[in-house]
């Protein structure tokens, strides 16, 4: 009864120690209206993903270089930026078409957005950019990365607390062992399951900030349908969606369609909301048609490898560095993918 007291005690301390970092630095996003614990402050943002930034583009091959396709891109996004809300529009936003025939978009804190050719040139019309986009600038304005980063502390935290309740109650090393495993495991599905919330949440506030500027926010649908088409029909049943970090796209094609028949269904069949598409093939996919395609994975890898050590390039590669894992180019932290 003793030492049942004590585990329980020590649980009690690491509930009571989780919940005094919570509330030291809990605030309502005025973008999400939701109570949040953002690890990081603005200018702490800002200046992340400005450091991280040139290192990301190289390992995505770079940037596109072309004025006209730049200067597209940019043009959208900051059209999009525009919108957010409270201070949002202050950000240094920067948008990048990235060269690299990998599918995908991204964004770091504080503005930084990139999105690939490889995700690009499958797109028909500008609403379809503007839902990507969106969605990107929508992890910013809702301060994902913030969150993940105090949700990851707030775990440690009772998962450390919990483990030495654990050790002290039960006498069975591998018994305490496997239970500090599962504890930790845990821990971590407490954390994905955040960022497929996330992942949801930049889905409705990309389509919020697409229809403030008039884009048709069914054009966010249509890219999960190219994003389904992509990962071969998404299969992998609900068992591999427990433990992704992203919804699978049929999830997501779902929740858009709830919210296009309920929050945006003014936006259906109304001449106000367009895709563009016409614009879109004549400034994006008739000028991307014109340049060299995307180097693939490997030319990019041989490139970086001869710069040197993968360790000294970002905070990702400097991990996968010291587990020893590749570096598999394109493979990024999961809270900044599409």
């Amino acid at each position: 009864m003793g030492m049942t007291r004590g585990w329980l005690g020590l649980a009690v301390a690491a509930v009571g120690m989780a919940g005094a970092v919570l509330a030291g630095g809990c605030t309502v996003n005025p973008t999400t209206g939701r109570s949040q614990f953002a690890a990081l402050s603005r200018s702490q943002e800002i200046s992340l993903g400005t450091q991280a930034k040139p290192e990301l583009t190289a390992e995505f091959g770079g940037a596109v270089t072309d004025p006209q396709l730049a200067g597209y891109v940019t043009e959208i996004g900051q059209k999009l930026a525009r919108v957010t809300e409270t201070d949002n529009p202050g950000l240094p936003w920067e948008f990048t078409l990235l060269n690299s025939e990998v599918i995908n978009a991204f964004a770091l804190p504080g503005g930084k957005v990139f999105i690939s050719r490889g995700l690009a040139d499958r797109m028909t019309s500008e609403a379809q950019l503007a839902g990507v986009l969106g969605h990107e600038i929508g992890h910013v304005t809702a301060r994902h990365t913030s969150e993940r980063i105090g949700q990851s502390t707030i775990a440690q935290v009772l998962v450390a607390g919990a483990a030495i309740g654990v050790s002290a109650a039960v006498k069975d090393e591998v018994v305490a062992e496997g239970a500090v495993v599962g504890l930790t495991v845990g821990g971590q599905l407490v954390t994905l399951k955040f960022s497929r919330d996330q992942e949801s949440e930049a889905d409705a506030l990309g389509m919020r900030y697409m229809a403030k500027v008039g884009y048709d926010p069914r054009g966010q649908l249509e890219v999960m349908q190219i994003l389904k088409e992509a990962s071969g029909g998404g299969e992998g049943g609900a068992t591999a969606e427990m433990f992704a970090t992203h919804p699978l796209p049929e999830t997501r094609i779902a929740r858009v369609n709830e919210l296009l028949r309920t929050t945006f269904a003014n936006t259906q069949n109304n001449p106000a909301y367009q895709k563009r598409e016409a614009e879109f093939r004549q400034r994006y996919l008739r000028r991307s048609a014109m340049l060299p395609p995307p180097p693939d994975r490997e030319a990019v890898r041989a490139a970086l490898l001869e710069l040197g050590n993968p360790a000294t390039w970002c905070a990702h590669c400097a991990e996968a560095a010291a587990e020893g894992r590749p570096v598999a180019v394109g493979e990024i932290g999961p809270d900044w993918l599409w």
